[in-house]
């Protein structure tokens, strides 16, 4: 987030989109529902009707897919009405002029064409944002999980810097990271492409850098892969064996029957986890780990806060803390790692990567500090880009809509969407040990418009066959108006109705995100489900 938690209370106006706020981040929702009763005005745009849309003021229910245009549609409108901030975008931006080109052809009229959102709408939200003092912009995965992704990111940064709302208290563009760690985990390097502090490998001098520091003769500067890249790699034979921590791939990865297959084309499988997940069971060893009760550490959280973390209980029978088992592995490797504690390593990251050069342990005890944190006196960082942008001006992206890689045709004429409900959390892992959170939320379903169920002759609660290109599973309808006619919505926690055996692998080509958020798929009774509803039938005839 360029902002804070704490500064979306002093928002004039909210614009939500790609977040379903209240079941992925409720205590941040519980926070933008104060706002709203303060008098902070909200803009949804989601293609279903997610509970903030209860709260808004204007509700933009958009195609899947067409986010590039539906903002590209509002900077349009912002643009004519002369609601841009022109000190800002002169003293504080470049390249404005392109922007302007691109978006001309924008008109309400034909963004309607494209998003459904009819003219009036998108007129009122523009209107709304555009005359707002301050103005947030809040997104999550609805916006990343696109082979458009980057785009729509940077049409986020563009409407922002066109209404002088980055750098300001109350304003950015924030998004809501989807697991507690994600922040943090980027910021100290577990990415493909960069050391600590997002410092890129390719750069030599990074390289000598980190060369120092780690006590190594030979740092590799090739850019790695990402998950779906060693995936493919492992399918191939030229991934022979994977280390896989805490995450579950064989449930959270698109177009599951090929990562089934790549997964069994490895040599040697580690998976080092609290519990035996669906990636676990196909492990050739598994390494049980600590639970976040069960160990000392930090956690970065979707504001930039590093937040410490105390060990409440002991680790059950063989568990260790990852840091530990990390550890020991390496030094039988042939590569020394030793420490006493976590807040050592948490001075090495300080000593690596500038942004948390000031924090420590003793620091962090009470409420945490938001990098960027420098030294050691100084307070840590509310908002970003205060005076300036980190590259100096902040570059407006003049962005092209374009659609997503899988459209309905008549074979497949729906569009699936996937995300999470209030219940679980991401592949079910902790979650569905609950009997509580079973009992409220223990049952996949996929969501369809009563015109698109009518068509199909399909009833409420009905059991229905989904099929992609890629797969099929089984599951129960919920007939609602809260999904737009010719959408369809499906949650991705279950293993017994695994969606992603329908999702789409194609990604975005800068951010290599796979697009979960849209796919083509069709409809169809059940034949089991019919067969035994045929034989229910004749013995109440008989």
């Amino acid at each position: 987030m360029t902002n804070s938690i704490g500064d979306l209370e002093e928002s004039d106006c909210l614009l939500l989109i790609g977040t379903n706020t209240t079941e992925n981040h409720p205590v941040i929702s519980f926070r933008l529902k104060h706002a709203i009763k303060s008098g902070t005005k909200l803009i949804v745009a989601d293609p279903r009707e997610i509970d903030m849309v209860e709260y808004a003021d204007i509700w933009l229910q958009h195609k899947p897919g067409t986010d590039v245009a539906l903002i590209n549609g509002m900077m349009n409108i912002i643009i004519n009405e002369g609601l841009l901030d022109k000190k800002y975008i002169d003293e504080r931006t470049e390249e404005f002029e392109k922007l302007k080109k691109i978006v001309e052809k924008y008109t309400p009229t034909y963004v309607e064409k494209i998003t459904g959102v009819p003219v009036n709408d998108l007129l009122e939200a523009a209107r709304m944002y555009g005359n707002a003092p301050q103005a947030a912009i809040l997104y999550a995965m609805g916006i990343t999980q696109h082979t458009t992704g980057t785009d729509n990111v940077k049409s986020c940064a563009n409407l922002a810097m066109l209404c002088g709302n980055v750098g300001i208290p109350g304003g950015g563009v924030n998004p809501l990271r989807g697991q507690n760690n994600v922040q943090g985990a980027c910021d100290v390097g577990a990415l493909p492409n960069v050391y600590p502090g997002y410092q890129p490998v390719i750069n030599p001098d990074n390289s000598e850098k980190f060369k120092k520091a780690w006590n190594v003769e030979v740092l590799d500067d090739k850019v790695g892969l990402v998950i779906g890249e060693m995936l493919e790699a492992a399918s191939e034979g030229k991934i022979k064996a994977m280390y896989i921590m805490g995450e579950n791939p064989m449930l959270s990865d698109p177009d599951l029957k090929h990562v089934e297959e790549s997964i069994d084309a490895l040599e040697f499988l580690v998976v080092q986890d609290i519990f035996l997940t669906e990636t676990a069971k196909k492990a050739h060893v598994v390494l049980p780990a600590a639970a976040f009760a069960e160990k000392d550490g930090t956690y970065t959280n979707t504001e930039r806060r590093v937040q410490k973390s105390h060990k409440a209980i002991s680790t059950p029978g063989e568990a260790r803390q990852d840091w530990e088992i990390i550890c020991d592995i390496s030094s039988r490797m042939g590569y020394p790692m030793k420490y006493n504690h976590p807040s050592e390593i948490m001075d090495e990251i300080a000593q690596v990567t500038p942004q948390y050069g000031g924090i420590s342990y003793d620091r962090i005890e009470e409420n945490g500090l938001q990098w960027p944190c420098p030294t050691k006196d100084h307070p840590g960082t509310k908002y970003l880009h205060k005076d300036k942008f980190s590259r100096g001006k902040g570059l407006f992206h003049a962005i092209e809509f374009k659609p997503p890689a899988e459209l309905p045709d008549k074979k497949y004429p729906l569009v699936l969407t996937t995300g999470r409900i209030l219940y679980q959390f991401h592949t079910g892992t902790m979650t569905r040990k609950s009997k509580g959170l079973e009992t409220l939320g223990g049952e996949s379903f996929i969501e369809i418009n009563p015109a698109d169920a009518k068509k199909l002759n399909i009833k409420d609660g009905e059991v229905v066959k989904v099929s992609s290109r890629r797969g099929s599973v089984t599951v129960k309808t919920q007939v609602t108006k809260q999904i737009k006619e010719g959408v369809v919505f499906m949650p991705f926690h279950f293993a017994e109705v695994a969606t992603n055996r329908l999702t789409n692998p194609v990604t975005d080509p800068t951010a290599k995100i796979p697009e979960y958020k849209v796919c083509a798929v069709k409809i169809e009774k059940h034949k089991k489900a019919t067969k035994k509803k045929a034989k229910k039938t004749a013995r109440a005839a008989s």
